[in-house]
């Protein structure tokens, strides 16, 4: 009988379960209440490495109840197996990390029931294999966080971010069934192994229109530009309650694409859209983040830069490494968050480097030349020994060898010590052996699961010198940042950029914030 259910099911019923106890009890009374909360973490984690066991013995389970669109379906198959550990593991740690930080909080108790039910729902979501099952979920997932963003009632920043949380991410919600209502029109069916095969690679004008919105529904929950301004507001809630959101929860979006993705590849014109918004909001991101001096802040723009990144793989068609990119920024950011209070610390007991060596214009041009001499190097190698690449995944190897060219540039300054030379080119040689191993690892653990990546015809070649050579001129332009920082005109450009340009004001005039936060 266990052959047949997901494993890593059992785990949202038992979060659920302690979550109950930990908001009935009081914890005054109780003290061992705040063990149960990671306990029942832990647990979660032990059934989801299980769910991975079941997965290698059985291989893959799709159980469904009912049928047509009202089918209920939940799914183990790599991709799940992956997330489900992941979500389990971070909020494992997560968890962890809140007993202490909410020790003898008077609203303890709650905090760690709603955060129970938060990862309950969020494992519910990775498991699901049908619109029915997945829906509900995503409306769970935004109701246990506007509370947990509203922890503290009284702060008006909460409020205010916590409005613009629920608008955005429940229009997500909205797209989504729309979505599903189109597709139970064209297919009969809501399961989505079935939608493919229903629709076939070619789609008619009901499914495009769905694929659409799922789309929208993505774009809109990983808070890509225009509407990311509350993803950067949400600091007024516990340190746990970021970490969650930044490391797990903003990652549904991406998770939605993949697990549709025969679908969204089927669409020329979704995975063009893909590209355009999510390279923009990566650049934009990755911009505003460098003029950030509050770490959470910046972390904050950070994610929003890695999610427009995660965007920009799926459009491209590089379903293994944009699952790969989810696993590794929810680790990453994780980390970064729960360890973001002792950051200043830590920076201010460093020993104090000397002047930054200012590379010239030659020392610029020469780190660019030599990145890509490198990377063409170690991508040549790569193919001859483990085949060939296709054209997406050269060009995405390409757009992030120019972020390590900025670091070769500082080597090559004339005032660099050799020993930064040496590094800069170890780093430099690091990455590009690295990029091309774990995008190894990720077709080998994720290939039979996920769609393989599409011939490129004109639009796609379009698309991706459009996009190296948009993330080149700002990799150039920020190498070439202290040649004119002093400048007059360099004073006024950072606080419009620091200030996102003002698109979360215009939001929040269009919203209402201000009189939110009053």
């Amino acid at each position: 009988m266990f052959s047949t259910i997901p494993l890593p099911l059992f785990a949202p019923v038992l979060l659920v379960i302690a979550a109950g106890l930990l908001g009935g009890l009081n914890l005054r009374r109780f003290t061992i209440l705040p063990w149960l909360s990671e306990g029942a973490a832990l647990a979660a984690l032990g059934l989801a490495a299980l769910g991975v066991g079941q997965l290698i013995q059985v291989g893959p389970i799709q159980v469904i109840w009912f049928e047509g669109p009202l089918a209920l379906a939940l799914r183990l198959d790599a991709v799940s197996a992956t997330m489900s550990l992941l979500v389990a593991f971070v909020g494992w740690i997560v968890m962890r990390f809140s007993r202490t930080y909410l020790a003898r909080d008077r609203k303890e108790g709650a905090f760690h029931a709603q955060m129970l039910v938060t990862l309950a729902a969020v494992q519910l979501l990775v498991l699901s294999g049908s619109f029915v099952v997945l829906l509900p979920a995503f409306i769970a997932v935004g109701i246990t966080l506007r509370k947990l963003l509203l922890f503290y009632p009284d702060r008006p920043q909460a409020r205010r971010a916590a409005a613009k949380f629920s608008l955005v991410w429940h229009a997500g919600d909205i797209a989504l069934l729309l979505a599903a209502l189109l597709f139970a029109l064209a297919t009969g069916t809501g399961v989505f192994s079935q939608l493919s095969g229903s629709t076939g690679s070619h789609l008619e004008a009901l499914p495009h229109g769905a694929v659409a919105l799922v789309v929208l529904a993505a774009v809109l929950k990983t808070a890509s530009f225009p509407l990311h301004g509350w993803l950067t507001e949400v600091m007024e809630a516990p340190t746990p309650v970021s970490a969650l959101l930044h490391a797990g929860i903003i990652n549904a979006g991406g998770l939605l694409l993949i697990r549709l993705a025969d679908l969204v590849q089927a669409s020329p014109g979704a995975m063009a859209f893909l590209v355009m918004i999510g390279g923009f909001t990566a650049l934009f991101g990755a911009v505003v983040m460098l003029t950030q001096s509050a770490v959470k802040t910046a972390l904050a723009w950070s994610t929003v830069s890695q999610m427009g990144f995660m965007l920009l793989q799926c459009g491209l068609g590089l379903w293994p490494l944009a699952l790969l990119h989810i696993v590794a920024h929810s680790l990453y950011k994780a980390h970064a968050f729960l360890s973001s209070t002792g950051a200043v610390g830590t920076v201010a007991k460093q020993r104090r480097p000397g002047e930054i060596a200012v590379p010239n214009l030659a020392a610029v041009a020469k780190s660019f030349a030599l990145s890509l001499v490198l990377y063409g190097i170690v991508s040549t190698a790569f193919v001859w020994l483990a085949g060939p690449k296709s054209a997406q995944a050269l060009a995405l190897g390409a757009i992030l060898i120019f972020g390590v060219a900025y670091l070769v540039a500082q080597g090559l300054a004339d005032a660099a010590p050799a020993a930064l030379t040496r590094r800069t080119g170890l780093a430099a040689t690091g990455v590009a052996l690295a990029y091309f191993a774990f995008q190894q690892v990720a077709n080998t653990l994720w290939v039979t699961a996920l769609p393989a990546t599409p011939e490129v015809g004109p639009l796609e070649w379009a698309l991706l010198v459009l996009a190296v050579a948009s993330f080149g001129l700002v990799a150039l332009a920020q190498t070439l940042f202290p040649l004119w920082a002093h400048h007059p005109a360099s004073a006024g450009l950072r606080v419009h950029v620091a200030n996102g340009f003002y698109l979360n004001a215009l939001l929040d005039r269009l919203t209402g914030g201000y009189r939110i936060a009053k």
